[in-house]
């Protein structure tokens, strides 16, 4: 019966032990999904350096005197958004950014590459567009909200956002300590107070994906007076562009 036990407990600990190995050699292609490069004719890309990387954007409404930057999900194409977006904010330029890895970018993502490539791509801007914009979906409102904190941005959007991916992956994960185990921690909160910009975000009431405490956590940062908090009904953490509002409250805010 000693043997049974000590037998048990063994497997135990190899199986926790496998699977945290597990968890954190294959964190990054948990956290991002690179999508194949598209090619669209009548619409322009451009290639923006950062370090040795160059950054795929593509670029609709040129020669506007405002921009919008847009930051995706972890696993969404961006190009997809252009009819949407085009017609939407006709008196802005808008870069739908391909992050390291996607889209022809070059590179691998990783948290402080996506935050280097975000800074880089607003430091070209700048001196063209009188304001710059951001809204960061999902992943991508984690590198919204860094470049918010560490450069000028007129209006950010942030569209189902977290508090950290590191709170959301020990939610996810309570037996391990993430905190040790995860490379990239995407903490938001951490940029709050450097935001100076006017500030909205979008929460899908079925968020399966990054659920709502993580989203309201970080709404509770920002001052009152400087955020604007919007619930999409019925929606899920994929659907939340689908709904008729959606459109309606970025073009209202922006």
């Amino acid at each position: 019966m000693k043997d049974l036990l000590l037998s048990s407990i063994s497997i135990a600990i190899l199986a926790y032990l496998g699977l945290g190995l597990i968890l954190f050699l294959m964190q990054r292609s948990f956290i991002y999904f690179p999508t194949r490069e598209y090619t669209y004719r009548g619409t322009n890309s451009h290639y923006i350096q950062s370090g040795n990387e160059k950054i795929k954007t593509w670029v609709l409404n040129e020669n506007q005197t405002n921009a919008i930057i847009y930051f995706g999900g972890n696993a969404e194409a961006v190009e997809n958004n252009m009819p949407l977006f085009a017609g939407a904010f006709p008196e802005h330029t808008l870069y739908l950014v391909n992050y390291r890895g996607y889209g022809g970018s070059s590179g691998q993502p990783s948290e402080t590459a996506l935050f280097q490539d975000a800074i880089s791509i607003y430091d070209e801007l700048d001196d063209v567009y009188d304001r710059i914009s951001v809204i960061g979906r999902s992943l991508g409102s984690g590198v919204a909200t860094y470049l918010a904190a560490h450069r000028k941005i007129d209006k950010l959007v942030l569209v189902t956002p977290y508090d950290s991916i590191l709170n959301v992956a020990q939610a996810s994960f309570p037996i391990y300590p993430m905190s040790v185990l995860l490379k990239d921690k995407f903490d938001s909160l951490k940029w709050v107070n450097d935001i100076e910009s006017k500030t909205m975000i979008l929460i899908a009431e079925f968020d399966e994906v990054i659920p709502g405490r993580h989203s309201h956590n970080l709404a509770a940062a920002f001052p009152p007076d400087q955020l604007t908090v919007e619930i999409l009904f019925a929606a899920s953490h994929n659907t939340v562009s689908d709904q008729p509002r959606y459109m309606q409250l970025l073009e209202d805010f922006l």
